[in-house]
């Protein structure tokens, strides 16, 4: 089997540079139908799709299980954003748990430390499994925390510690939000082909497609504006053609 980045690039080739955050508010109903009627109507424009605490805490473990395995039935690759978090042993349980459900990759936030990270993604990669690592988030007052400067070793932001640490990782991706295309530049230019970059806050919060592709974002995590949208299909096919450049 594949690894998750290569899974990944492979269907990107075809349907492009765009994972869908599925993430609904609570005056939304019949979240399982919805989502999967999303993976049916859009799949030709999604290289996969991302679920967080939206659907993970309101729906059973069956339902999500009947989600991913919806979504790996049209070809895409389906993210757990979790922002995990913890001392190693709820990390390993957190990871089955993600696993068994039949999840792809999982986001991580790297305040967990360097080693512990690193057994993370080695755990994650016996199993063909992907780690995106937090970088620098989307939101404006991410800057407050993410641009913090901290010394271990030399001074440095608290953003570009945690590229450093991805990098040593070894992990699969970094979220590096779409609204901060400097922050984009920089981290591209460092990691190079080590690993791929997934911004999310196209649109709705204000980021910039086909800036954020030039700075070098590799995926865009696009939710509110395609949701949100009179005509999903239509805002998904032309951030789709954004994202290959045409």
């Amino acid at each position: 089997m594949a690894t998750f980045k290569t899974r990944l690039s492979r269907i990107s080739k075809t349907n492009g540079k765009i994972i869908l955050a599925n993430d609904y508010d609570l005056s939304v109903k019949n979240l399982p139908a919805k989502t999967i009627r999303n993976i049916k109507d859009l799949y030709p424009f999604l290289c996969g799709i991302k679920l967080n605490f939206h659907l993970l805490l309101p729906l059973s473990g069956k339902e999500i299980l009947k989600i991913n395995k919806t979504a790996h039935q049209y070809g895409l690759q389906t993210i757990a954003d979790i922002k995990l978090n913890d001392i190693g042993n709820t990390n390993q349980v957190t990871l089955e748990h993600l696993w068994n459900l039949g999840f792809d990759a999982v986001i991580v936030n790297p305040i967990m430390g360097l080693d512990s990270l690193k057994n993370l993604v080695k755990s994650a990669h016996k199993h063909e499994k992907g780690v995106i690592a937090l970088c620098h988030m989307s939101a404006p007052e991410a800057k407050l925390s993410y641009d913090m400067e901290v010394k271990i070793g030399e001074k440095q932001q608290l953003y570009q510690l945690f590229l450093s640490w991805a990098l040593t990782a070894k992990v699969d991706g970094i979220v590096v939000g779409a609204t901060f295309p400097k922050i984009i530049e920089h981290c591209s230019k460092k990691a190079g082909k080590n690993l791929c970059i997934f911004s999310p806050g196209v649109g709705t919060q204000g980021g910039n497609a086909d800036e954020v592709i030039s700075s070098g974002t590799d995926y865009l995590i696009v939710g509110r504006t395609i949701l949100n949208s009179k005509n999903s299909v239509s805002t998904a096919k032309e951030l789709y053609l954004q994202s290959i450049g045409k």
